[in-house]
């Protein structure tokens, strides 16, 4: 996976990215921002006419304001999700573990904090857009840096050429992340999906599994290249 930046010249049509926050000032700085980037942007002052603008033009992404004038972002979400799989990155000021669990949990594919960097949101922007570009067609992702490989489809990992011998429990939790590469996906969604749904609040289970996981990767949570930890909410697989 490389980062890369839409180009004009390819003949490749710009992915269409829909803004929905009703602040002026956000959506004209998103706008040039995104544009500079080489994305084509629609913008929406409210839930209702973002989502008749995703409903008659489509997205590639959206990027969506909790607080709106009209309907709260989260009803938004709720809405959309009904008929859309589009990748949404919520933005909000409140902070707050919940609020983001609850965004993540509802949906959502990824969320930022106002006030925010640009290069931090345009990076979760390529890598939503990214992963959604790798399995669009329904083939499962596969990772190569040149020194970590992943390979879903053959179930092999690879570090500097060496297998690494995973298992089943560690194997299912990097299939998870990376299959969601550049979204953070939630600690109950992670305990769900490995060891039950009775099993949501046993974090330590998850604790345990990550640091495994980090140690057979090379990678460390203090200076993280592939496993990132958002404290409260859930993981992050390099986008």
């Amino acid at each position: 996976m490389t980062t890369t930046t839409p180009d004009p010249s390819s003949g490749v049509p710009p992915a269409r990215v829909l803004v929905i926050d009703d602040e002026a000032q956000i959506r004209r700085f998103l706008d040039i921002s995104l544009r500079a980037q080489g994305y084509a942007v629609q913008q929406a002052a409210s839930g209702q006419e973002g989502l008749a603008l995703l409903a008659t033009d489509g997205s590639d992404l959206v990027i969506l304001d909790i607080g709106l004038p009209d309907m709260e972002g989260h009803q938004v979400l709720a809405e959309l999700r009904q008929w859309s799989q589009v990748p949404v990155i919520m933005l909000t000021v409140r902070a707050g573990e919940a609020e983001k669990v609850r965004a993540l949990d509802n949906g959502a594919n990824d969320y930022v904090t106002k006030p925010f960097g640009t290069q931090e949101l345009m990076a979760r922007v390529r890598a939503l857009l990214r992963a959604r570009t790798v399995t669009g067609d329904g083939a499962l992702p596969h990772f190569d840096d040149g020194h970590l490989h992943i390979d879903l489809a053959r179930r092999e990992v690879h570090l500097d050429g060496a297998p690494v011998a995973l298992t089943r429990k560690e194997y299912a939790l990097l299939s998870l992340l990376l299959r969601n590469a550049g979204r953070v996906v939630t600690q109950p969604q992670i305990l769900a999906e490995i060891w039950g749904p009775t099993h949501q609040h046993d974090t330590h289970y998850l604790r345990i599994l990550v640091g495994k996981l980090r140690h057979k990767l090379g990678d460390s949570a203090l200076d993280s290249r592939y496993l990132f930890t958002e404290p409260g909410v859930g993981l992050r697989f390099k986008g």
